[in-house]
């Protein structure tokens, strides 16, 4: 398997998580993808040519996924906070769907594919030109999405909404107007993503804000479809977000 990832630093970091990449060879490749609490841009491309631009909604349960041989995939992985400040609409009705976007979003055809270093620049520039021109962005979401990926999920929603001054009401209408989700969701599957690199390692058992061993499972289940065992086996390479943490884990290991 051939991935690689790029976080991001800085101002650009409120908005985007990262960016990655994924290449295929001679083989199909067939994957389920598990909930991780944000959204993507996926461009592909094929012998060197763009031939889609994908955006995805929010998953709330696992999602089957072929990539096809010969194929190259680069993604932007976006925070909640972009749906409303990047593409400027709601993702509600995309949850756990995608959509094509016109093969000319972002004069995207003018980026370098070949080069993720670049890549990531010409996007970042492009991104950060376009929330220049945003007469103001409400301080209030801002802080709401630092504090929930920043914790990994693992607040209440009571302490986010004296935090932030907005209250529990008026923060579920937003999230399930815009991305047809609770804010209570949401923590759980940020809080069950930040479990894998827990359970890549072989432990299965809850690490904080699980009451006990048979409600970690339970909700690891339900997020994942699949038990602690099963995703820490993860035969075949099936769930490829522990793939990816296991591969990193074995790259840093002495």
């Amino acid at each position: 398997m051939n991935y690689k990832e790029k976080h991001t630093k800085g101002f650009i970091s409120n908005f985007i998580k990262s960016f990655w990449e994924f290449k295929t060879s001679e083989k199909e490749c067939n994957y389920e993808i598990l909930p991780d609490g944000f959204f993507d841009l996926i461009f592909e491309i094929k012998k060197e040519k763009l031939t889609k631009v994908i955006l995805t909604g929010v998953w709330t349960k696992q999602i089957q996924i072929s990539i096809p041989k010969n194929t190259q995939l680069i993604g932007v992985r976006f925070k909640l906070i972009s749906a409303e400040y990047i593409f400027k609409q709601s993702i509600k009705e995309l949850k756990n769907t995608k959509a094509d976007l016109p093969i000319t979003f972002l004069d995207c055809k003018s980026f370098d594919f070949n080069n993720l270093e670049k890549f990531t620049d010409s996007i970042t520039e492009k991104l950060h030109a376009q929330l220049k021109n945003i007469k103001k962005i409400d301080q209030r979401k801002l802080k709401l999405f630092n504090i929930l990926y920043q914790k990994k999920g693992e607040v209440s929603i009571q302490e986010i909404s004296e935090n932030i001054f907005w209250s529990n009401r008026q923060i579920n209408r937003y999230f399930n107007k815009c991305f047809g989700i609770s804010l209570k969701t949401l923590c759980t599957i940020l809080k069950c993503h930040s479990s894998l690199k827990h359970i890549a390692k072989g432990q299965l058992f809850p690490e904080k804000n699980y009451y006990d061993q048979a409600h970690f499972i339970k909700q690891v289940k339900q997020i994942t479809g699949a038990t602690p065992t099963n995703l820490f086996l993860n035969k075949n390479d099936r769930f490829l977000q522990l793939t990816t943490i296991k591969n990193n884990l074995d790259l840093c290991s002495p």
